[in-house]
C-alpha cells in the first residue's frame, strides 16, 4: 500500500538547510539570502518525486513560547537567538510553499511536533499510511504499523528500525527521553542517566512506572540519584510528551487549493530562483544577469524527470552494436564512459561501454559474467571496433572524471584523443567550492536530480560486489544515467561558466589540456628501495620500543600510548600525573589531540607526541608504501586530483605524496626511497619562494620588487630594513625571524601566532610586525585592498584568472569571516603558483613528446616537479626545465628554479 501522507517537519528542515548552504553562500540580485528558502523547498520537492502520490503537509514552529514554557520557564533556556540571516528567510519560505499549494501549518502555543503528533493521530485513525519527514528523535514515539519516519539521510524507520537504532521501541521512546533529559532543550532528566542506563532499565522494567517501582533495586549512585529525583523525571515526562489533540487549521482529508501559478512565478522571480521559474512554463522569464550571484541546484530540465528526454537501450545485438559505430563515426562529440571492475586504474578491467549521442544513451555490457547472464557482444570485436573512433582527434569525447576512462582504455592500448568536455573539471574551474565536483553532487547542486549511487546497484561494505556481478536489469539504468546526467551537466555548466572569459580561458588552454599531463604522469609511476623502507620501518620500530619504555617509567605502569582514554587518564587525572588541561573536548572532556598536548609542558607529553608521529609514519607510509607498488609495473602508480583543493592546486592519494614530511630527518628518509631505475638519475626542480615573488607581483611593492630583481637574499632583505642593519650585518636569527613574517603574513599570521613560531613576546611580534609594513607598505596596501574588494566581489582571483570563491567574508561569525579574510589574501598566492606550475607541466610535457623513453615526468609535490631521466642526458635535460619552468608565465620579477640531479628523490632536492 503506497504512502497517502507526509508530514514534514518544517523547522527541523529549515535549520538543517540553513547550515548545509552557508558556504554556498546562497543569494538573489539584491544580496538578500536565499540557501535555507532554497533547501526546504528543494527538500519539499525532492520528496514529491519519491512519493509522487502522497500528500504533503508542512509543519512549522510558531513564534514565541509555547505551554512547556508555562510548565518550566527554563524550557529551551539555553538556546541562543536564531541568526537574522535565517530568521529573514522564513516568511518568505512560508509565502512560496502556501503558492505551491500545500498544506501548511503554524500552530501558535504547541509546537511542530504536536502539530505532528496530532496529524499522525489522525491518519493512524483513517488507517492512513503516513511518513514523518525528520530526523527528530522525539518524533520516533509515534511510528506504529502505518507510521513510519524517514530522516534527512534518506533511512525509513518503522518499529523494528527504530528498536535497532535507539535500543527500545516506539512506545518507550517517551520514557527513554524523560529519563536522558535533553540539553538542548534545557529538560533536566535524571541527573547522570545516560542512554546506555535508560535503555537498561526499560528493557528490565518495561517503562517508568515500572523503573519508579523498583527503584529501590537499582543499586549505586545512579540508583540514589534516581530515588531523589522522581520530580525531575516527573517533570521531564510532562515536557517530554506530545500533545494528540491540537486544534488544526484545515482538515487533513481535504484537497490542497492548488498551486498558484502567478504569485509562486513573482515569488521565484524576486528571490532568484531561475530555473524553477523555467519549470513553470508560460510565466515571464528573468533577464540574462538577474541571478548575478545565486548558484542553485536547479535544472533547466523538468525537476519531475531529468532524464525523460532521453532514450535508453541495452545492446546486444550486433546489429544495433554496428548502428551505434556508425552515429559515433559520424558524430562530432559524443558523451562518453566506462564501467569497470574497480577504482584501481592500472588493473581495472572494462564491463560495459557507454555511449550518449545527441539525445539516444546506450550501454553495451562485455564482462556481466554472474550466473546466468545472457550472452553480450565479444569483447575482443567491440573493442577493435571502437579503438579508431575513440583515438580519432576530430571527434570531440566528453567525460565526467574521464582521465580515469582514459586510463582503462591505456590498458587496452588505445589513446583516448579529442576530449572536449570533462564536467568534474568544468565545474572545478567555475566555482572550486560551490559542491564537491562528483556526479552525485553535481547532479543534485545543478540539476535537482538524486542519481542512482553505486551503492544502490552492488551493495555497501563488505556485501559490495564488482560491477561484472551486478545484474543487466539494474546495471543498465546506472549506467545509462551516467552519460544523460552528464550531458545534463554539460550544458548546464556551459551556460555558467560563458559568462567568465577568463575562466572559458583557464579551463580550455590550461585545465582540460592537464588530464593528459597527469594521466602520462600517474602511468610513469616511480620506482621505490622497498629494502630501504623495510630498513627504516625497523629502526622505527625500535625508537618507538625504547619511547614506549620510558614513557612507562615516567607514568610508572604500562599503558597504550595510541589510546587518548588512557592518555586522559594518565595525564589529567589525580591518581595521575594531575596536568592542567588546556583545551577540552566539545563534551567537556580533557582533549588529548596533538594541538592540546603540544600546549602542556611535561616530558611525558613529548613522548607522547614523538611516538603518535612515529607510528603515524610507520602506517601511513613505511607500511603502506610496499603494498601500493603496482604488481605488473613493479612502480608506485599515485592519483592526482584536479578538483578537490580550494586553491587550484593539485592534491594526491593511494598515496599522498603531498604529506610526505619536508624538514624532518625521518621524512627525509622517505623521500630516500624513491629512487631512480638503472641506468637513470632523478631530477628534482623546485620553484624558489614562489609565493613571495607572487605577492611582489600583486602588490607592486617597490622593496619586494627590488629585492627580487636584483636576486638579493629576500629574508636578508627583509631582516635588513626591519631591524635596521645593513645586509652584511644580518645575522642568522634576524633571518629566522624575517623569513617567518614573510611567509607568516602570506598566510595570514597574527602577532600571536608570530610570538609563538619565534619565541617572543606578543608585543614584540606586533612591533616586527608594524617594522614590516612601515618597509613594505605596498604590502599591507595590497592586503588592506584585497580584503576589501573580496568583501564586495565574494571572491579573489589568482595571476591567470581563477576565481576563489569565500563564500564567509560577510559571515555575521567573526570567527568565519576572519578565516575568510586570511583565505583572501593566502589563496591568490596559492592559487596562482597552482596555476604556474600548472603552465609549466604542459610546457614540458609538449617539449617531451610522445614517445621520449629518455626522460619522464613522475612526481608533482606543492611548487616541485620530479623527473626520471638517462643519465647520459640529465645535465642536457635539466637546462632545457629550468628554462621552461621559468618562463611559464611572465612576471615583473624572475621566476627562479632550484634544480638537482641524484639517484633519489632526497639526494636530488
Amino acid at each position: 500500500m503506497p504512502h497517502k501522507l507526509i508530514l514534514m517537519d518544517g523547522s527541523a528542515f529549515l535549520f538543517r538547510a540553513y547550515f548545509s548552504t552557508l558556504k554556498q553562500n546562497l543569494t538573489n540580485q539584491d544580496g538578500f539570502p536565499t540557501g535555507a528558502m532554497f533547501g526546504v523547498i528543494n527538500a519539499i520537492k525532492r520528496l514529491q518525486k519519491q512519493y509522487p502520490e502522497a500528500k504533503i503537509i508542512t509543519i512549522f514552529d510558531a513564534k514565541g513560547e509555547n505551554f512547556r514554557h508555562d510548565i518550566y520557564p527554563q524550557y529551551k533556556a539555553h538556546r541562543k537567538p536564531a541568526y537574522s540571516e535565517l530568521v529573514m528567510q522564513i516568511e518568505p519560505l512560508y509565502e512560496i510553499i502556501k503558492a505551491m499549494g500545500f498544506h501548511f501549518m503554524c500552530v501558535p502555543e504547541v509546537e511542530a511536533d504536536d502539530v505532528i503528533a496530532t496529524l499522525s493521530c489522525c491518519a493512524n485513525q483513517n488507517n492512513i499510511k503516513t511518513i514523518i519527514a525528520s530526523s527528530d528523535k522525539d518524533l520516533m514515539q509515534l511510528v506504529n504499523a502505518n507510521i513510519s519516519q524517514l530522516d534527512m539521510k534518506g533511512t525509513v524507520y518503522d518499529c523494528q528500525g527504530v528498536v535497532e537504532k535507539m535500543g527500545v521501541a516506539p512506545e518507550q521512546i517517551l520514557d527513554l527521553l524523560a529519563l536522558t533529559g535533553d540539553s538542548a532543550d534545557n529538560i533536566p532528566g535524571v541527573p547522570s542517566v545516560g542512554p546506555k542506563t535508560a535503555i537498561k532499565w526499560l528493557q528490565t522494567y518495561s517503562d517508568i512506572a515500572g523503573v519508579k517501582e523498583n527503584a529501590t533495586q537499582i543499586k549505586g549512585k545512579v540508583g540514589k540519584k534516581l530515588r531523589d529525583n522522581f520530580d525531575l523525571l516527573d517533570l521531564s515526562h510532562r515536557l517530554v510528551k506530545l500533545k494528540f489533540d491540537v486544534v488544526l487549521p484545515c482538515n487533513i482529508l481535504d484537497d490542497e487549493s492548488g498551486q498558484d501559478v502567478t504569485k509562486l512565478a513573482d515569488l521565484y522571480q524576486q528571490y532568484g530562483f531561475s530555473m524553477w521559474l523555467k519549470q513553470l512554463g508560460n510565466v515571464p522569464m528573468l533577464e540574462q544577469g538577474d541571478t548575478q550571484a545565486i548558484r542553485t541546484a536547479e535544472s533547466t530540465s523538468n525537476t519531475v524527470d531529468v532524464l525523460e528526454d532521453y532514450s535508453q537501450t541495452l545492446v546486444l545485438d550486433s546489429d544495433v552494436f554496428n548502428t551505434i559505430v556508425h552515429r559515433l563515426k559520424t558524430s562530432k562529440t559524443f558523451v562518453f564512459d566506462l564501467e569497470t571492475t574497480s577504482l584501481d586504474y592500472m588493473n581495472a578491467t572494462i564491463v560495459g561501454w557507454v555511449f550518449l549521442v545527441d539525445k539516444d544513451s546506450f550501454y553495451v555490457p562485455v564482462g556481466h559474467d554472474y550466473l546466468d547472464a545472457p550472452k553480450q557482444l565479444d569483447f575482443k570485436e567491440v573493442l577493435n571496433q571502437l579503438k579508431p573512433i575513440l583515438e580519432d582527434t576530430s571527434i570531440g569525447k566528453v567525460g565526467q572524471n574521464i582521465k580515469y576512462d582514459a586510463h582503462i582504455l591505456a590498458n587496452y592500448q588505445i589513446d583516448l584523443q579529442g576530449i572536449s568536455d570533462d564536467t568534474m573539471v568544468k565545474s572545478y574551474c567555475l566555482n572550486s567550492v560551490a559542491t564537491r565536483h562528483n556526479m552525485d553532487d553535481l547532479s543534485e547542486y545543478y540539476l535537482n536530480h538524486q542519481t542512482i549511487h553505486f551503492a544502490d546497484v552492488a551493495g555497501k561494505g563488505k556485501k559490495q560486489i564488482t560491477f561484472n556481478q551486478v545484474g543487466l536489469e539494474t546495471a543498465f539504468p546506472y549506467a545509462c544515467e551516467d552519460v544523460i546526467v552528464t550531458d545534463l551537466l554539460n550544458y548546464v555548466l556551459d551556460g555558467e561558466i560563458a559568462q567568465y572569459p577568463k575562466l572559458v580561458k583557464l579551463y580550455q588552454n590550461l585545465e582540460l589540456p592537464l588530464i593528459k599531463v597527469l594521466l602520462r604522469m600517474e602511468r610513469n609511476g616511480v620506482e621505490l628501495d622497498v629494502n630501504a623502507l623495510s630498513i627504516q620501518q625497523l629502526d622505527i620500530v625500535q625508537q618507538m620500543k625504547n619511547i614506549q619504555a620510558q614513557a612507562f617509567e615516567l607514568a610508572g605502569g604500562v599503558f597504550n600510548l595510541e589510546s587518548p582514554k588512557q592518555i586522559q587518564q594518565i595525564l589529567f587525572e589525580p591518581e595521575g600525573l594531575g596536568l592542567m588541561p588546556l583545551k577540552k573536548t566539545p563534551k567537556g572532556a580533557p582533549s588529548t589531540n596533538e594541538e592540546a598536548l603540544k600546549l602542556l609542558n611535561h616530558p611525558l607529553v613529548d613522548l607522547v607526541l614523538s611516538y603518535r608521529t612515529l607510528t603515524k609514519l610507520n602506517s601511513t607510509y613505511l607500511e603502506a608504501l610496499p603494498k601500493q607498488i603496482d604488481l605488473n609495473t613493479h612502480r608506485l602508480h599515485t592519483s592526482y586530483h584536479q578538483a578537490v583543493t580550494a586553491t587550484g592546486r593539485l592534491s594526491s592519494s593511494n598515496p599522498n605524496l603531498q604529506n610526505i614530511p619536508i624538514r624532518s630527518e625521518q621524512g627525509a628518509r622517505i623521500r630516500g626511497a624513491f629512487v631512480a631505475g638503472k641506468g637513470n638519475v632523478i631530477i628534482a626542480t623546485d620553484y624558489s619562494q614562489i609565493e613571495l615573488r607572487i605577492m611582489a607581483q600583486l602588490s607592486q611593492d617597490k622593496s619586494l620588487l627590488d629585492a627580487f630583481n636584483h636576486n638579493k637574499d629576500v629574508h636578508s632583505a627583509t631582516a635588513s630594513t626591519m631591524f635596521n642593519v645593513s645586509i652584511d650585518e644580518v645575522t642568522k636569527e634576524h633571518r629566522r625571524r624575517a623569513k617567518a613574517i614573510n611567509f607568516g603574513l602570506i598566510y595570514g599570521m597574527s602577532a600571536f601566532g608570530l610570538a609563538k613560531q619565534i619565541d617572543v613576546s606578543r608585543a614584540e611580534a606586533k612591533q616586527y610586525i608594524d617594522a614590516y609594513f612601515d618597509n613594505y607598505p605596498g604590502v599591507l596596501n595590497y592586503m588592506g585592498n584585497t580584503k576589501e574588494s573580496a568583501k564586495v566581489q565574494g571572491y579573489v582571483e589568482t595571476v591567470m584568472g581563477r576565481r576563489l570563491y569565500l563564500p564567509q567574508i560577510n559571515a555575521k561569525n567573526k570567527t568565519r569571516q576572519q578565516h575568510a579574510l586570511r583565505t583572501a589574501i593566502n589563496a591568490p598566492m596559492q592559487g596562482s603558483s597552482a596555476d604556474i606550475i600548472k603552465r609549466a607541466m604542459l610546457d614540458i610535457h609538449t617539449w617531451i613528446g610522445q614517445d621520449n623513453s629518455d626522460i619522464r615526468m613522475i612526481m608533482q609535490v606543492h611548487d616541485e616537479l620530479v623527473f626520471e631521466v638517462s643519465a647520459s642526458k640529465a645535465d642536457e635535460f635539466a637546462h632545457k626545465i629550468q628554462d621552461l619552468m621559468v618562463s611559464a608565465y611572465p612576471l615583473d620579477i624572475p621566476l627562479k628554479v632550484d634544480v638537482g640531479i641524484d639517484n633519489s628523490w632526497q639526494e636530488a632536492h
